[in-house]
């Protein structure tokens, strides 16, 4: 099947672009020592694991249901961290789980001894207080944050039993972010770790991005591990896996115009199917779009097929007003876009394809009335 036959809307992901961020990340894990996994809050496209597989087996998991999917799906390490476990989950993460970080010091005391006797490597989450990420939605060192033990709680020692600390700073970030918040995490915990065997440096590495210095990253990285040559150094990806490996094939069903704003309805939504659009926000690329000079000299909105008023974007420029019946490639969305989509308002959920390397097509998932009805009780 070729793409062109496909009809919208669907996701798809592209084999070839899949595999050349593996295998980037692949290449700074060799040079730098650290051991890197994947984080499946980004992506949970289980269906690309094989794929996946043949890379990395490791990952993170926040949740049971990550949980699970990672010991089914890749059979490697899982490393689980979430603000809370409970008394009717834990026993499953400690089943699981090879590494278990706690986000409190209360948590450590309730569960940490029944992990450890399982066999479990227990880490504690703790919180440079560093705080390089300019959206608040996506800032975990804010005050308040939820988020791990802040030095001052450590000001005794960390509590015999714990073997690694955990922290999480980043989002989409450079090494540059990466250098600050190691130097203050050194700084408020680098006398603790000569008691510790790990160091998990988190997510928000985001090393597939074009302009991203892999090179720059790996001096850093080895660079702490020649302080520190016993602990071993974790980071956890999310977008990086993913970054620029699908897009959102999407159809202009309509068009309409009200006091010179002319929108494009589309048979996807921005609401349910891309949230970071709106969450972040940020405006997503167009495969079709031009630039102001090559167009036909207006601006549009694209516009999502939901209720909610917000559920757009734009402005946009294209060489002539799109028509119903034209395509619209929605760029770059396969890392928190399938992991994050909704329901609402039933709006036809897009199906999920697999570009194989060779331009063959496949569906790896469809969806139906059924997904809907099922999922709402």
């Amino acid at each position: 099947m070729k793409q062109q036959d496909i009809p919208t809307p669907y996701y798809i992901v592209y084999e070839d672009k899949l595999r050349a961020n593996l295998e980037l990340i692949t290449d700074v894990a060799r040079r730098s020592g650290a051991q890197i996994i994947m984080a499946f809050k980004a992506n949970a496209l289980w269906r690309s694991f094989p794929i996946i597989a043949e890379y990395c087996r490791d990952c993170t998991a926040s949740s049971v249901n990550e949980l699970l999917l990672g010991a089914e799906t890749l059979g490697g390490e899982i490393h689980s961290y979430t603000p809370a476990y409970t008394d009717s989950n834990i026993d499953t993460f400690i089943e699981h789980s090879t590494h278990i970080t706690f986000n409190s010091l209360g948590q450590f005391r309730r569960f940490g001894e029944k992990a450890r006797k399982a066999g479990v490597s227990v880490g504690l989450r703790v919180n440079p207080m560093c705080s390089v990420i300019e959206t608040d939605l996506y800032n975990p060192a804010l005050p308040g944050s939820r988020f791990g033990v802040s030095a001052e709680d450590l000001a005794d020692g960390l509590p015999e039993g714990i073997d690694g600390l955990h922290f999480h700073a980043l989002c989409e970030s450079s090494p540059e972010d990466l250098a600050k918040v190691l130097e203050a995490f050194e700084a408020k915990f680098g006398h603790l770790l000569p008691s510790l065997k790990w160091v998990n440096m988190g997510g928000g590495h985001l090393m597939t991005r074009a302009d991203y210095d892999t090179d720059r990253l790996v001096e850093i990285l080895q660079g702490f591990r020649s302080r520190y040559p016993w602990l071993k150094v974790i980071l956890e990806p999310g977008s990086a896996f993913t970054w620029q490996t699908g897009d959102l094939e999407a159809s202009v069903v309509d068009t309409v115009t009200d006091r010179g704003v002319t929108t494009a309805i589309l048979d996807v939504s921005f609401a349910c199917h891309m949230p970071d659009t709106l969450e972040m926000p940020y405006l997503p690329a167009v495969a079709q779009s031009v630039d102001k000079e090559e167009s036909d000299g207006h601006s549009y909105r694209l516009g999502g097929n939901s209720c909610l008023s917000g559920d757009f974007k734009g402005d946009y420029y294209f060489p002539a007003e799109p028509k119903p019946g034209d395509r619209i490639t929605l760029k770059d969305m396969n890392h928190y876009t399938t992991v994050k989509t909704t329901m609402f308002n039933g709006v036809h959920h897009p199906d999920l394809v697999l570009c194989r390397s060779n331009g063959e097509c496949e569906y790896l998932r469809r969806f139906d009335y059924n997904d809907y009805k099922n999922r709402m009780s």
